[in-house]
C-alpha cells in the first residue's frame, strides 16, 4: 500500500471550507482503491497567522514542508488587512520558489454540465504549461527617486534552462494528449526575451518530430481562447502570459471558481503543491456556500502526479456527473451549498468505482 504524507495549508477565507471537502473526496477514493492512503498534516499558515505572528509562515516552514510527499493548498489572501504582495510573497510564491516548483499546470476544459459564456464553445480541452520560476515575475529591479520623480524598473529574466524545461514538459504532455503544442510569444514587440523564447522553442520542438508545434503572439492567442479554443491542445507560456491565459481559460469554462492548478517540482526532489485558481473570497467565507469543485479538481491533479491517473479520472467524472445532476452552488447558477455538492461528488465517486466507469465512458 502507498501511504502519502500530505501537508495541508487551508489558508484563508473559503480555503478553510473547500479543503476539507476535497479531503473527504480523496479519502473516499483511497477507501475504494485500497492500495493508497493519505496522511494529512494541517498547518494554520496564512493571513490569520500573519496577523498574530507578523509572518505568513514560520521561519522553518520550508524545511518542514520538505519532509512531505505533496502540499495541498486552499486559498491565500485577506484584502484590507494584509496587502496582497505580502500574503503572496510570504507563502505561495515563497513555497513555489524555494521548493523549485518550476512548472505550473492549469487545464481549461468544457465540463459536462457546465455552460460556457461562449456562444459555440465546442468541446475544448486545453492544458496550459506555465514557466513558474522566472520570466516577468523575476525579483529583479527596484525603485529610485522617491521625491516626486519616482521611477520603477522591473526586469524579466529568461534562462535557457527554465524555458527549455517548461517546453519539454509541454511536449511530453502533448504526446499523451492530441499531439500539438502552441507557444505563447510576443516577439514582434518585446525585443530580446521573446525572440530568445522563440529560438528555444524551435530547438526543443525539433526533439519531438511527432508533435505538431506552432507559435502565436499572445494577443492573437488570447483571441483564439475565445473564438476557437477547441483547436488548442497544450499551450506553453512564460510566467506572466501563462497566468493571464489561464484566468481566461477559467472564464471560458464558465467560472474561474472551478479551475485547478498544480505547481510541479518535475525532478521530484521536493514536494509539489496543488491549489485551486480561485481566491479566498472573503465575502462568502464561513457561509457554507463556497464552490468546492476547484479544490476537488485540484485533488485530481495531485492524483495524476502521484501516478494514479485512473483515480483522477474517477474524480473528474464524478464532478461532471454532479454538474449534470444540476447540483451546483450559486456561482454556477444553482441552489446547492458546499456540503450538498461535496456529498453528491462522493456519491458519484462510489458509483463510478463500483461500475468501473471512466471519464470517457459516462454513466
Amino acid at each position: 500500500m502507498n501511504l502519502y504524507s500530505i501537508a495541508v495549508i487551508p489558508g484563508d477565507g473559503i480555503g478553510i471550507e473547500v479543503v476539507p471537502a476535497a479531503i473527504q473526496v480523496l479519502d473516499t477514493v483511497a477507501e475504494i482503491h485500497g492500495g493508497i492512503r493519505f496522511d494529512w498534516t494541517h498547518f494554520p499558515w496564512g493571513c490569520e497567522y500573519y496577523l498574530q505572528h507578523g509572518t505568513m509562515m514560520p521561519q522553518d516552514g520550508i524545511d518542514t514542508l520538505k519532509s512531505f510527499h505533496q502540499i495541498f493548498l486552499g486559498a491565500v489572501g485577506m484584502p484590507g488587512l494584509v496587502p496582497d504582495h505580502v500574503s503572496l510573497s510570504g507563502l505561495l510564491l515563497k513555497i513555489r520558489r524555494e521548493l523549485e516548483q518550476t512548472i505550473n499546470v492549469r487545464p481549461a476544459k468544457l465540463l459536462h454540465g457546465m455552460k460556457s459564456p461562449l456562444a459555440a464553445p465546442q468541446d475544448f480541452d486545453i492544458l496550459v504549461v506555465r514557466e513558474n520560476s522566472e520570466g516577468e515575475y523575476a525579483e529583479v529591479g527596484g525603485r529610485v527617486h522617491r521625491n516626486g520623480e519616482e521611477m520603477a524598473i522591473q526586469s524579466a529574466v529568461f534562462t535557457r534552462k527554465a524555458s527549455e524545461r517548461a517546453m519539454r514538459y509541454a511536449f511530453t504532455q502533448a504526446a499523451k494528449r492530441r499531439g500539438h503544442v502552441t507557444s505563447a510569444t510576443k516577439s514582434n514587440g518585446i525585443a530580446y526575451s521573446m525572440p530568445f523564447w522563440d529560438d528555444v522553442f524551435r530547438e526543443v520542438s525539433q526533439l519531438y518530430p511527432d508533435i505538431q508545434a506552432a507559435s502565436n503572439h499572445i494577443d492573437a492567442l488570447a483571441a483564439f481562447f475565445v473564438m476557437k479554443p477547441h483547436v488548442l491542445d497544450v499551450v506553453v507560456a512564460s510566467n506572466l502570459f501563462g497566468d493571464i491565459l489561464t484566468d481566461l481559460g477559467g472564464a471560458i469554462m464558465g467560472s474561474i471558481g472551478i479551475a485547478p492548478a498544480a505547481n510541479l517540482n518535475v525532478e521530484r526532489t521536493y514536494p509539489s503543491m496543488f491549489e485551486p485558481v480561485h481566491g479566498s473570497a472573503p465575502d462568502i467565507a464561513g457561509k457554507g456556500i463556497a464552490n468546492p469543485l476547484g479544490q476537488i479538481w485540484t485533488s485530481k491533479l495531485m492524483l495524476d502526479f502521484l501516478g494514479h491517473e485512473d483515480l483522477g479520472e474517477i474524480v473528474l467524472g464524478a464532478m461532471e456527473d454532479t454538474l449534470d445532476d444540476n447540483v451546483k452552488t450559486a456561482d454556477l447558477g444553482g441552489t446547492a451549498n458546499l456540503k450538498e455538492v461535496t456529498e453528491r461528488v462522493i456519491e458519484h465517486v462510489k458509483l463510478r468505482a463500483e461500475k468501473g466507469v471512466s471519464i470517457t465512458n459516462r454513466l
